[in-house]
């Protein structure tokens, strides 16, 4: 997987073919068959693997935050470190899984209802504490979340310029707990 998401991000999805990923995986074409079925179940399963690994490391680390405004900080800083850390990564992401309304509705409907959902969550978790207001659906705040999140490495991934991406979690939620706060 790791060298599909070297091929895919340098490369784009549609433009690859599985034997650009044995050959870059140092193996023969037959090898990765024995794995996959197709290049699509490759992106699948970078998809599912990253975004599992995500929410599985989301939700032990916020067990040991109290502070659901620290816990959403944390989820912002996460989202943005992780993409940040990987740029083959992020361009998988943000721009080869968006390829197709297929693919973005197959996804959609899967991790990142799950990653959404921890999200609302945590947010849900504010308003019964009173930290945020009563009167906002969960569901639309965690979408704007994650919205201006996926933005933030989407405008990493096409700068020309040469930042880290991390650093602009912290930001982002400055901004957006301005906003939703009690």
């Amino acid at each position: 997987m790791r060298a599909a998401t070297k091929v895919f991000a340098r490369s784009g999805y549609f433009n690859s073919k599985v034997a650009d990923v044995a050959r870059e995986a140092g193996v023969a074409d037959g090898t990765v068959y024995l794995y996959f079925k197709s290049k699509e179940e490759i992106l699948r399963s970078i998809f599912e693997r990253n975004t599992s690994e995500a929410v599985s490391a989301g939700r032990e680390e916020l067990a040991k935050i109290e502070d659901p405004r620290e816990k959403l900080r944390r989820i912002a800083r996460h989202h943005l470190e992780r993409l940040g850390a990987d740029r083959d990564l992020a361009v998988v992401f943000q721009v080869e899984l968006r390829g197709t309304t297929k693919f973005m509705e197959e996804f959609s409907a899967a991790g990142l209802a799950e990653y959404l959902g921890l999200i609302r969550e945590v947010f849900e978790e504010g308003q019964a504490a009173g930290v945020f207001r009563r009167g906002l659906k969960a569901k639309l705040v965690a979408k704007v979340l994650f919205g201006a999140l996926d933005e933030m490495a989407t405008n990493w991934i096409l700068s020309k310029r040469r930042y880290k991406l991390a650093p602009l979690a912290d930001e982002v939620l400055d901004i957006f707990l301005g906003g939703v706060s009690a």
